[in-house]
């Protein structure tokens, strides 16, 4: 079961039920049953670019980051940029609740030891991330 820590820096928008049914959905699938924090950062494009300029050395924003974590107890954080879930939910054509979810699934996914490095990595990564989001419930 994965407990999550939400920092949300847009507190009219409330992304809590769309974290919960992911990490529900994702932790069943990878079979993940102690419990495990997960901390998210829900910011904007000038904070990400900060962290990606520190902790990855890339001077530019980004969508989403994700550290995992070595401490018992904790899967890792994942920092999302808010501003980017707006303009990428219209570049591609869906709702924003699909994109924070897409998001989360994916810094998720890169917590529990996925990548998208080699080509076929990315095949299976990106293959579980849309079926954790087809059973949320956010299709494109």
């Amino acid at each position: 079961m994965i407990k999550i820590n939400i920092i949300n820096e847009y507190n009219d928008m409330d992304f809590k039920k769309i974290f919960k049914k992911i990490a529900r959905i994702a932790s069943f699938d990878q079979k993940v049953f102690r419990k495990r924090l997960l901390n998210i950062l829900v910011t904007n494009n000038d904070t990400i670019h900060e962290y990606n300029l520190k902790y990855r050395d890339i001077d530019k924003e980004t969508d989403v980051l994700s550290f995992p974590s070595d401490e018992k107890g904790e899967l890792g954080d994942i920092i999302i940029s808010y501003d980017r879930v707006i303009s990428q939910a219209k570049e591609y054509g869906h709702s924003e609740a699909r994109e924070i979810g897409f998001l989360m699934c994916h810094g998720m996914l890169h917590c529990l030891g996925y990548d998208h490095i080699e080509k076929a990595d990315e095949e299976i990564m990106f293959s579980l991330q849309e079926k954790i989001l087809d059973k949320a419930g956010l299709k494109r």
